[in-house]
């Protein structure tokens, strides 16, 4: 039988690696096609990946929690039905050739004049643990570097650098390396660990989220701004409704599902917004597809209201219930957090009243929420009066947006939530 590589799938938009949070098989077990052999972390969110063949778990190549690129093998699988052919095998096996053109492997000239190929996930390793490829000889075909000749190396502690003149076979027993004692530093400064500290592991997700924020503000230029609202009418207006729409929905009506509607029509209106950067273009998308932030104990999960634009403000609300009841359950799924266009942040919920948001990328903006407060206000007849006020706060990609754009926007939004009220605003 034929032995086959499963690999990382890109499971969403923009996505380019996910790491394995669990496997759901081992070696020996048998697959049917579709089955689920893994759950696979990808900008924040797990998916359960499908197997593409039917056949025998040969090896898993990728472990828990270690992130992959899309189109690096996690597995192999002994197919059903198919006679072997030893002269291809050495190809199919081996996990770290690239066998098709669009991930064509780094390519490096040796000592001797020779081209050197080398896979992601090997260059990945090697400056990782800044080993010198040089002095490595792999156990792949033709001599070639795998990565799991690295991960023995590093395994074993016996890593050749360019200062480290002994090189190293992949194929040959490394002796295991003198146990060392590593002291820990005790310090009344932030650098270093402390006495008593307590050092946590990342988890899959910590390390989705922490790639993502340090993709963001690396390659966006963040620039701010805040406007002030005043949602006293929304607020009766919300108040007088709750109690009876919860009777007859079922779910909620909050506050936040009215802020996101109002964000919703405005993107219409200022379809700007609503793009990404993308190869050095600006892509205005169609569709209102709002990201909306959701957070856990330990994690941050941003699934998606489609098109909500065409929806009422109990559609929105139905889907802000549905939305982060899976995320409390850990139903969600790849779906539901593909296709965002605008990012809009719930942080009043826990008492901000005000904050500068991370653009969830590719996105050109994320709008947070704060906390809707009572104070004191200078009204247009010179009177003072308490009213519910709310601050809308603006983190915008600059390299798509300016400031005159971003604050029609900010006003536009505020003229809707500043005009609900009975008399002109329906829920459905």
């Amino acid at each position: 039988m034929a032995i086959e590589k499963m690999k990382m799938p890109q499971l969403g938009e923009s996505v380019t690696e996910g790491t394995i949070s669990k496997w759901l098989v081992s070696p020996g077990d048998h697959v049917q096609k579709y089955d689920p052999i893994a759950e696979v972390m990808t900008d924040k969110v797990n998916a359960e990946v499908p197997s593409s063949f039917s056949g025998e778990i040969v090896e898993l190549i990728a472990k828990e929690d270690e992130t992959l690129s899309v189109g690096e093998v996690i597995c192999t699988i002994k197919l059903e039905g198919q006679e072997e052919d030893s002269s291809s095998m050495p190809n199919i096996v081996e996990e770290d050739q690239q066998d098709s053109t669009a991930s064509i492997a780094p390519v490096k000239l040796g000592d001797q004049g020779k081209k050197l190929r080398y896979s992601p996930a090997v260059l990945k390793l090697s400056q990782e643990h800044q080993i010198d490829l040089t002095k490595v000889n792999g156990t792949g075909k033709d001599g070639r570097i795998t990565r799991k000749d690295l991960l023995k190396l590093i395994e074993h502690g016996n890593i050749p650098t360019a200062n480290n003149a002994e090189v190293v076979t992949g194929k040959q027993e490394v002796k295991e390396a003198k146990q060392t004692s590593i002291s820990i530093p005790v310090s009344s400064g932030a650098q270093g660990i402390q006495k008593g500290d307590i050092v946590k592991p990342v988890s899959g997700v910590r390390k989705a989220i922490a790639n993502n924020m340090l993709r963001s503000k690396h390659e966006i230029p963040h620039a701010w701004m805040m406007m002030e609202v005043d949602v006293t009418n929304l607020v009766a207006y919300r108040d007088s409704l709750k109690q009876e729409f919860k009777q007859r929905e079922g779910f909620n009506l909050t506050y936040f599902a009215f802020f996101v509607k109002a964000v919703a029509q405005a993107l219409k209106e200022f379809p700007e917004l609503n793009s990404m950067w993308v190869d050095d273009q600006i892509v205005q998308k169609q569709e209102v597809n709002l990201s909306i932030a959701v957070a856990t104990e330990d994690a941050l999960f941003v699934p998606v209201i489609k098109n909500a634009d065409e929806k009422s403000i109990k559609g929105i609300a139905r889907n802000i219930t549905e939305l982060a009841q899976k995320v409390r359950t850990g139903s969600l799924k790849a779906e539901d957090m593909s296709g965002g266009t605008f990012t809009v942040n719930n942080t009043g919920s826990f008492g901000s009243v005000q904050s500068m948001g991370i653009i969830n990328y590719p996105q050109a903006a994320i709008l947070q929420v704060e906390a809707i407060v009572k104070r004191p206000v200078v009204m247009n007849n010179g009177m003072i009066a308490v009213r519910d006020m709310v601050n809308l706060c603006l983190s915008l990609d600059h390299r798509i947006l300016d400031g005159l754009i971003c604050g029609k926007f900010l006003k536009r939004v505020k003229e809707l939530l500043e005009n609900i009220s009975a008399e002109n605003t329906s829920v459905y």
